[in-house]
């Protein structure tokens, strides 16, 4: 019979993958911190670990390279090796190989490229300059042992496997197999008492058992781990035969093993919680089934809607006090369903250490990476989209904001560069701050090279942050050289474009001499949103609730002023108006009830100017078609409880959109900068 191991190897790359951005994130800190053990121990944990588990599917690639860097891990854990510069720089590309070898994995069929394969064995040869000297096979006795002396100890293992472990995706002979990697099997006998008569017999049901005695430098605490896997679906008690008498080791190793000595159910208290203590508090799930939960939520919530809108028109109160009742548990329901999709942006923060490394030491720089709200959550998908626009923020800015250290020097600054990472909420929204203290950008040059390109006519008159904001054309560039990193053109284009088609926006500040700071500003989720309905003529609009801060009414007198005039007087403040109305071009007349929808968005502050307020609405956001992916100020589209389709606006977008075309209209354009800050 087949087994299939498909889930469990899945389950352990993702692991694998996570173990390693552990190690790289351990390696890093120990690179600033050469003495912390804590550190080196993490390290050596993760490749044994993923040593451990390859061994139990059978990878022999992934288990002959980690154990070499277990074996110089275990030398640099008990101090005989020393931390410097060059160990760090080749346990990070160990760590590199590594992950190209579970992708080999992951991509079944696939084998390593000739290359890869040039760089494992240099690797290889490197690795062996930190390790003991002797035979390979004095090595694999020194990396079994944690501490002291290395002591053969005659191990029996008593292993009884449920009846759901085939169902589970396991192989019963995959643990016997990885064991013999760690010793020498002296005896195996299969159990069968548990096998029923031949009527009651369950072909996908495991009657399996075994008594083993292995003889092995491991200690019990390894040897526990083998069965992590499979936990829940066996029985295993370990116990030491004949320990050196004389030996501290042994003692222990009994010691252990008779406290180890338990049920599974046992061992899953003190072993598998320290080991994983996530384990009994995380539950890993297919994202797949997470964007069909929420898509399943979102219909939920425009049927819930359908169904209020039907109880009303009834005018039947039971029918009405029920679909209330229902709709606050859709909106229960709604608001768990996307806290389960908000991971912390720290994970995507921490992956950015090793670039700012690599690239930093390209450069010839000292270049510090400061990280902070990295407890700050926001949706998966963001999450993942953003990492790329992040990436050549990060490039650019060591590339061409921060200064060499002669030239940090001679301004007055220290040596070192500083580089950070920042994440708040602010406003239903997460910002993202990307700064730097290097010699910020060069106004004059940047404007210089816009007009030489067309980009801005001649004698224009343009803020700083407009000049500034130039860099994000398309081609732009002050480069003098092209280097490997930068200076093609290529890029920050690429970074609005993708932060635009996350509903986001990015906005730049410098000072010269002072740094540069690139603010990033995203919605939380790109799934469900709470909106607030306008109506205009016969078309209904959503307007994103937590940019909405009040609603006006206007009266004749200030319809006239402000169609005249084009902004409002609110209580001292002056407010620019954008007439909806006109501006999506509807054709029918003016209502004679109008009102104004003030709406914030950062520092950005403006008036919409509608006929009707229907109130607040959960709005599942369904993105518009290749059709409309040109269309300026709509952000998609989602289904009202009456079945008609209202559009989202896009409100940054749509006040961007007013200001150019007042620009184009206007000789000085005075006003319609007011309408972007």
């Amino acid at each position: 019979m087949s087994i299939n191991l498909d889930q469990a190897q899945q389950t352990f790359i993702v692991e694998a993958r996570e173990l390693l951005q552990a190690m790289e994130q351990s390696l890093l800190q120990l690179e600033s911190e050469p003495g912390d053990q804590d550190a080196i121990g993490a390290i050596f944990r993760a490749a044994h670990t993923i040593k451990g588990s390859a061994g139990l599917f059978g990878l022999e690639p992934v288990v002959s390279f980690t154990h070499i860097v277990e074996d110089v891990l275990d030398r640099l854990r008990d101090g005989s090796v020393a931390v410097d510069a060059t160990l760090i720089a080749m346990l990070l590309k160990c760590g590199d190989h590594m992950l190209e070898l579970i992708d080999v994995v992951a991509h079944r069929g696939e084998t390593l490229q000739p290359e890869a394969l040039e760089r494992e064995a240099a690797l290889r040869e490197a690795l062996s300059t930190y390790q003991a000297p002797g035979t390979p096979a004095q090595r694999v006795e020194t990396a079994a042992a944690c501490t002291g002396t290395p002591t053969d100890v005659l191990w029996h293992i008593s292993l009884r496997f449920g009846a759901d472990v085939f169902r589970n995706g396991m192989d019963p002979l995959s643990f016997l197999r990885y064991l013999e990697t760690l010793g020498q099997m002296m005896q195996v006998t299969i159990l069968t008492d548990s096998i029923p008569a031949l009527e009651s017999w369950d072909p996908e049901s495991c009657y399996l058992g075994f008594e083993i005695d292995l003889r092995s430098t491991a200690s019990h605490a390894t040897l526990n781990e083998v069965f992590d896997f499979v936990r829940d679906d066996c029985e295993v008690h370990i116990v030491a035969v004949d320990p050196t008498p004389d030996s501290d080791l042994g003692s222990e190793q009994v010691t252990a093993a008779e406290q180890g000595a338990i049920t599974a159910s046992a061992q899953r208290q003190p072993a598998a919680s320290e080991a994983k203590p996530r384990d009994g508090n995380y539950v890993r799930v297919n994202a797949d089934k997470l964007d069909e939960l929420i898509n399943l939520v979102g219909e939920l919530v425009i049927a819930s809607a359908g169904a209020s809108l039907l109880a009303r028109s009834c005018n039947n109160d039971p029918l009405q006090e029920a679909t209330s009742t229902v709709s606050g548990l859709v909106e229960e329901i709604l608001d768990g369903a996307l806290h389960l999709r908000m991971i912390p942006i720290g994970d995507t923060f921490n992956r950015f250490r090793r670039v700012v490394r690599d690239i930093s030491q390209e450069l010839g720089k000292d270049i510090e990476l400061i990280i902070s709200g990295a407890e700050t959550e926001l949706d998966k998908t963001v999450v993942e989209k953003i990492g790329d626009p992040l990436m050549h923020l990060l490039r650019n800015a060591m590339d061409h904001g921060i200064e060499s250290a002669d030239a940090r020097r001679a301004a007055g600054k220290s040596a070192k560069g500083h580089l950070s990472l920042n994440a708040y909420h602010d406003s239903g929204s997460i910002v993202i701050e990307i700064a730097d203290d290097g010699a910020g950008l060069h106004r004059e040059r940047i404007l210089a090279k816009a007009q030489e390109r067309g980009l801005v006519a001649s004698g224009a008159v343009l803020t700083d942050q407009e000049i500034y904001n130039l860099i994000f054309e398309a081609g732009f560039s002050t480069a003098e050289a092209v280097t490997n990193l930068s200076g093609r053109g290529v890029g920050m284009d690429v970074v609005k474009r993708n932060i635009t088609l996350l509903r986001g926006t990015v906005d730049l500040d410098s000072r010269p001499g002072q740094g540069t700071v690139v603010r990033i500003r995203l919605p939380l989720t790109l799934a469900i949103i709470n909106g607030f309905l306008v109506g205009i003529d016969q078309s209904t609009y959503v307007i994103p609730l937590d940019m909405v801060q009040e609603c006006i009414e206007l009266d004749e007198r200030q319809r006239q002023s402000s169609r005249d005039k084009g902004y409002l007087d609110l209580r001292g403040e002056v407010l620019p108006l954008v007439d909806l109305r006109d501006h999506f071009s509807h054709e029918g007349p003016a209502s004679r009830r109008q009102n104004v929808v003030v709406v914030r968005y950062a520092e950005h502050k403006a008036g919409l100017v509608v006929d009707e307020l229907l109130g607040e609405f959960q709005t599942v956001i369904k993105p518009l078609g290749k059709l409309f992916g040109a269309l300026r100020g709509i952000s998609g589209s989602t289904i009202l409880g009456s079945g008609a389709v209202a559009l989202i606006l896009d409100i940054p977008a749509l006040l961007n959109q007013i200001v150019q075309l007042e620009a184009r209209t206007t000789q000085v354009p005075q006003s319609p900068p007011a309408v972007a800050r």
